[in-house]
Parts: structure tokens; sequence; C-alpha cells
């Protein structure tokens, strides 16, 4: 654990990007190898769910130390983090671990995350006592990350993919490939990783995702003057759905979320149509739900990729298909370098209908599920721009914009594939909660929830973390203190006086919600100093932007 710790800090302690991948090379040739796999997960973005919940590490550190409960709390608001916080009130260990007695961070998981899990209270606690008394203070920030899944280190998968190529003797790219997927779980997997020859793993891997940049500037001029002539360009709808592989190599067909995740049983239909295409093809799309020649919200898609199955009801309910956009192996052959102009031609002969055939209701009967990206139609900026501007009729986000001389690049990879989006949907909103911040806005209250009439009465709709300045925040936070009506813990009931504009790229019907509406990616434009709260937006205005939404 003392290894894994100093490479954390390490790595907290710079920006420096050589230094980074310095550290993570050095742990990774020097750690037991199931110590590296362990740490891989954590550093490669893999899902870490708690075992323990903050609630009771704040009950029973508050029993270790006799400080009254309200004391604990009131040191997380002050210090803004709780494994810190932990780590600061706990006494010291009665016996620092040497190099004898330091748990390794794969015993350490295991036994005290993985193990936990569905275990009763009572072990829980002794088991978290246990390891305080053997832990110094820096490593129990670190484990308490690791317990409460909430470890953030400040790498790319990139940057563990450059280290880890550089252990194991390999092209970086050849890396990053084979972190697609499932990581190594044990010794013999991580050893399997460093291998110079392919193995039998990688013929189902997806390949890294090229991910487009946001393109900021939304006047015409402005775009023709960032991006050259639109000829040069290609343009596609921007669609609101899942990102997705489809790899077909062999007799084996695999479906691979963004988030790299394996999807076959969410997504059998998929499947099935990818078992269609011949061997030694790879295709990069977006799973779309379609019903009816209408496309459904992504909450619908989303509900059903987070099922480990899926039923012939919910089949019915939320069909979903697959469009198309990019080849990325042909025959076997990784295309990737290849220019996207030639990609494209080749997709287009192995995928034929158009996804707006369908939506037209003019494609063939037995079309399946497997459809082509269609092109967006447009000689000039102008001709796209006036395209772009339907694109909340068609229930798209705007454009993609894909130069088509491009590669197929790794990672958010600037200068060839852009995302013109529209502009986002708007509405000024009350502020009815704040809760406390954490990191450099520990202290501060940061977090807002926001509300919007209905039959004279504030109902919440969003909660929303960025859009205001570090000034603005400590402004609203002596208004949010002076207006505090009740305290929950870190969380402050609020009189409402304070009018936000509020931005989101859709909204939807939804029953978990108690306004019955569901904002998509919501966050602050700016403080409508200018209104009070009676002039904020009602649900009803909210209401009426679902079907400006699409």
């Amino acid at each position: 654990m003392k290894a894994f710790t100093d490479l954390y800090w390490q790595l907290d302690a710079t920006t420096s990007t050589s230094e980074k991948v310095a550290a993570l090379r050095d742990y990774f040739a020097s750690a037991p190898a199931a110590d590296a796999a362990a740490a891989l997960a954590v550093l490669a973005g893999g899902r870490h769910l708690r075992s323990v919940s903050t609630s009771q590490l704040r009950e029973w550190a508050a029993d270790v130390t006799g400080y009254p409960a309200w004391l604990v709390e009131e040191c997380y608001a002050h210090v803004g983090d709780l494994a810190e916080t932990l780590a600061l009130v706990l006494p010291t260990p009665e016996a620092a671990a040497d190099a004898a007695t330091d748990p390794g961070l794969a015993e350490l998981m295991r036994t005290t995350i993985h193990d936990l899990r569905g275990a009763d209270e009572a072990r829980t606690r002794e088991m978290v006592m246990e390891v305080w008394r053997r832990l110094a203070p820096r490593e129990r920030i670190v484990w308490h990350k690791l317990l409460t899944g909430g470890l953030r280190v400040g790498v790319s998968r990139t940057l563990v993919a450059r280290a880890l190529a550089e252990v194991a003797g390999i092209d970086q790219a050849e890396m990053a490939h084979r972190l697609m997927g499932d990581l190594p779980a044990d010794a013999a997997a991580f050893a399997d990783l460093l291998v110079p020859e392919a193995t039998a793993a990688d013929s189902r891997r997806p390949y890294p995702f090229f991910l487009a940049s946001a393109l900021d500037r939304t006047a015409v001029e402005q775009v023709t003057e960032d991006l050259g002539d639109a000829a040069a360009w290609q343009a596609e709808w921007k669609w609101d759905g899942m990102r997705a592989q489809i790899v077909r190599r062999g007799t084996d067909t695999t479906v691979w979320s963004r988030g790299e995740e394996l999807v076959n049983n969410a997504f059998p239909e998929i499947v099935a149509a990818g078992s269609t295409l011949p061997p030694g093809t790879v295709l990069d799309g977006e799973l779309l739900a379609v019903c009816d020649r209408h496309l459904l919200p992504f909450a619908m898609l989303s509900k059903r990729a987070s099922r480990k199955h899926v039923t012939k009801k919910i089949l019915a309910e939320v069909p979903c298909v697959f469009v198309a956009y990019d080849l990325l192996e042909e025959g076997s052959v990784d295309l990737r370098a290849m220019p996207l102009a030639e990609r494209r031609r080749r997709l287009e002969q192995l995928v034929p209908t158009p996804f707006t055939d369908l939506l037209a209701g003019t494609a063939a009967a037995d079309a399946g599920c497997l459809f082509l990206s269609p092109l967006v139609a447009g000689g000039s900026w102008t001709d796209l721009a006036a395209n772009r501007a339907e694109s909340r009729a068609r229930g798209v986000e705007g454009l993609m914009l894909k130069r088509l001389a491009s590669g197929y690049s790794v990672g958010r990879t600037r200068g060839d594939w852009w995302k013109w989006k529209v502009e986002p949907l708007e509405i000024d909103a009350v502020l009815l909660y704040a809760q406390a911040g954490h990191g450099r806005r520990a202290g501060l209250h940061s977090d807002y929830t926001l509300g919007l009439w209905d039959d004279g009465k504030l109902v919440t709709v969003a909660k929303a973390y960025s859009g205001l300045t570090d000034a603005e925040i400590v402004e609203l936070d002596r208004i949010v203190r002076a207006t505090t009506l009740e305290k929950h813990g870190p969380v402050r009931i609020c009189r409402p006086t304070v009018v936000l504009q509020l931005a989101f790229e859709g909204v939807s019907l939804s029953t978990r919600h108690k306004s019955g509406l569901a904002v998509r990616f919501p966050r602050i434009v700016r403080w409508r100093k200018d209104k009070a709260p009676a002039d904020a937006g009602t649900l009803a205005d909210l209401r009426r932007m679902i079907a400006a939404d699409g």
C-alpha cells in the first residue's frame, strides 16, 4: 500500500506529463504483478463501487476519537475532503507498517473493499478499525478514497498506456488497444498485458475511440475562418445516442460502449446484426432507440443500456438500431490510418441503407437494425448552418464535422473532428438549496439545487455545479448563509432570493423526478441579478420545450 500511496502523491503533486509518465512507469516496473493489476484498475478509470458508506465512516471516526458527531461534520465542512478529514482526526496508528507487514494494494483491496460488499455492519466496522490502526495518515487518505469509490487521480488512460508501453517495450497505440474492455484482474492477466506478442484476448477488443472536440464558435464567418473550405469536410448529424463499436472477428461478435463496457446482453439484436458482417470487421457508430419511425429520448436508451438482461417486453418498448459512421477494420486490416473519405466509401458498400430511410419509412422490410449514418448536404458553411438550425426538429444535437483527409485517431485529438452543436435550451430558475463544495471550494456553498414555479410553488428541477466565477461563488455563498432557513448537514435550505439562468441540452418526461421532468446536462449560464424570483420560469415553460427539443 505504501508504494501505491507514494505513486498517488507523486501524481497529485505535479502537472508535468513527463513526470507523471515516469512515476507510472517506475511503479508498474517495480510493483508486484497483482498490485500492478489492482493499481491499473484504479488508474485506468475502472468502475469502483463503494463498500462502506461515508456516513458510517464519519460515525465510526466519532466513536474512535470521542469527538461529537457534529464536530466531525464541521471538520469535514472546513476541510472539504472526507478522506483527508478522517485521516486528520483519527489517532496516530499504534504501529506503522514496515516493509514486511505493509499490506499490498491487491490484498488490501480484496480484504477491505471487495470482500466487504454485502458484509454485515459489525464485520465491516471491525475491518475498518483494524486498517486504521495499521496505516499512516497519508496512506489512510488514499485508502479512504478507495473505500468510498472516490479516488480520482490526475492521469488519463492515454498516460497510463504510454507508461505501460514503455515498460512492455511495445507501441503505445497497441497498448491503448489492449487496455480497451476488461482490465487485468490478477497477476497473470497483468503479465499477459506486457507480452510483446498478440494474445487471444486482443481479438475481442474494440479500438480506442476517437472523440470530437467542441466547436465553440457558432457564427458562420467564424467557423469559416477556423475550418477553411467546407469542401474539405464531411458533415453528419450529431445523434443523441450511445457511442459504440461492433467488433466482428472470427466467429465472435461483441458490442462495446464508449465507456469500454461489453454490452452484448443489453443489445442482443445489435449482436445478431453484427454477426452478419464479414469476419474481420469493426464499425464505429451510435446506438439509438427508435420506435414507429421516431427517435426515443436518450433516457429510455440509457435505461436499457444499464440492464444485464432485456426481456421481450423491453425489446418491444425500446427497440434499438446501430447507426454506423466509420469503418475501422475490414478483412482484418486496420484502416484507421486511411483517409476518412476512403473509409466512408468502403462503409457505404458494406452498410448501404441510410438511417434516414428507416425514419422516412422507405427502408426495406428486411433492413434489420444496422444502418448508415447519412451525410448532411451542404456546398457551403451557410448551407450547413441552415441544416444545423433544423437539428432540434430532427431530434439531433447539431452537426459533426470531420476532415475528409483525416485518419481515425485516439482520444480527443483536436483539429480533425468537431461537434457543432446547437445552442442549449435555457430557463431562469430559483436557487432553493445549496451544498458546500469540496477541494479548493471547501467551505463555500457551490453546489446548487434550482426550482421553477408550478401553481404558486417552487418545485426542484435540477442540480448544477458549474458556470459561475470564483468571485460569484464567494458572493453567492454570503447570500446563502444570510438567507438560510434550515440546515441539514452540508445542505442549506435558502429563502428564495436568487435567480440563475440554467442551460441544458434537452428535456424529457420523467417518473423519477418530483417535477415530472428531467433536464440533460444542466449548468449555470449566468447570475440573473436583474430578475426577482417571481420572474423565474415555470414547469409549463419547461414542458413546452419538450416539443421544441424534438
